[in-house]
């Protein structure tokens, strides 16, 4: 049977269960255990059995949810139980549109297919989007087969075509598809908010619709998630930095904590907004390809210009360490970006990793020797 919406049980987050028949008087209370989400608005009789039909505009829940998911919280969470679905009232000769399991690209998708009626056929990606899935390998050719056989999608539809994201095509083995499912698979456009012109267009994608970008919006819609998952280690960073700005001549003192270690914290602070701000906004105009490089040299500016704000008043050893810590923590934090980006593939990615982080942590440790140093 198609897959229903999410399912609260004893097997565990993400394992596969059987979905009980739509709840009716006479069944509703058979089957405990069985919570629907509240975008399934009926059930489409299909060949296979009953289809969940799901509902096109997003409630404050869903709102709500993709807020907690742009700051990170609950992330590996937010999914539904893959399968098929449906948008409207589709019938055997309606498009079938494949996306991953992650509940913020599903909510995008229907959203953008008010007035459609189509099959949306779920992959299991675990909670994650199509692209990173597509290069983890979870939305990929097996994965694809598989839920067009646990659907049982020939006796839904008539037609052989699957319609899959552009984003997916580096997991999937289009012909490989063909020859284990018997479906054909077509590519649609980078952007959900293309279907609607693609599927009138008999599936003719235009030059824009294959363009990737990455604007100044796109690139700052990462920003609170980088922020979020480096809050805690900042946290545990800036005590360090108070305990160790206490140290000097006179072994420990509370003025030390407030003055070298609140100033060393504000400079770590600095770096996390250069790296996870400053650099996605200037990203264009920063010189240099590497994401490392473009956040290490945005650091120095930084720190740079705080040096000549304060002439006279920082020493060599600390306007040194500034510089150094500033640029590799500036640098390490804008890094992150480099698998969100159209720039780089997941081999580039390793390989830029491989280069910078050494660099990062060498710049550091001078960085610590030189501050503590000062205190003397």
């Amino acid at each position: 049977m198609p897959a229903a919406p999410d399912v609260e049980a004893a097997t565990g987050e993400g394992a596969e269960v059987s979905f009980p028949p739509p709840p009716s008087p006479t069944n509703r209370g058979e089957h405990p255990g069985v919570q629907l989400w509240s975008f399934v608005t009926g059930w489409i009789e299909t060949g296979a059995g009953p289809v969940p039909q799901v509902a096109t505009r997003l409630e404050k829940r869903d709102i709500f949810g993709r807020w907690q998911m742009r700051w990170g919280l609950g992330r590996t969470r937010y999914r539904i139980t893959p399968g098929l679905y449906a948008v409207g009232r589709p019938d055997s000769d309606a498009p079938v549109l494949v996306t991953a399991n992650y509940k913020l690209t599903f909510d995008t998708l229907r959203r953008e297919l008010q007035g459609q009626n189509l099959w949306i056929l779920v992959l299991e990606t675990y909670g994650i989007n199509v692209w990173c899935a597509a290069g983890k390998g979870t939305f990929g050719t097996e994965e694809v087969v598989r839920r067009i056989r646990a659907a049982r999608l020939e006796q839904v539809v008539r037609h052989r075509t699957l319609i899959l994201p552009q984003l997916g095509a580096p997991g999937v083995a289009a012909h490989e598809v063909q020859r284990e499912s018997g479906f054909r698979v077509l590519y649609g456009p980078v952007r959900a908010s293309d279907l609607k012109a693609f599927l009138a267009a008999d599936g003719v994608a235009t030059a824009q619709m294959r363009r990737v970008t990455f604007t100044t919006l796109e690139r700052l819609v990462l920003t609170p998630v980088e922020l979020t998952g480096m809050l805690k280690t900042a946290l545990w960073v800036s005590a360090i930095l108070l305990v160790l700005g206490g140290i000097g001549p006179g072994v420990f003192t509370l003025g030390g904590v407030f003055t070298r270690g609140v100033a060393a914290v504000l400079a770590l602070f600095a770096a996390l907004l250069t790296g996870a701000v400053l650099t996605p906004v200037a990203l264009p105009w920063i010189p240099g390809r590497a994401f490392a490089l473009k956040g290490g040299i945005a650091g120095a500016a930084v720190a740079t210009v705080v040096l000549l704000a304060l002439p006279g008043k920082i020493s060599l050893l600390e306007g040194g360490a500034l510089l150094l810590g500033l640029s590799a923590a500036a640098s390490y934090c804008a890094m992150n970006f480099t698998g969100s980006s159209t720039f780089t593939s997941p081999s580039g990615v390793e390989k830029e990793m491989r280069r910078a982080i050494p660099l990062q942590g060498t710049a550091l440790l001078l960085a610590a020797i030189f501050w503590i140093a000062a205190a003397f």
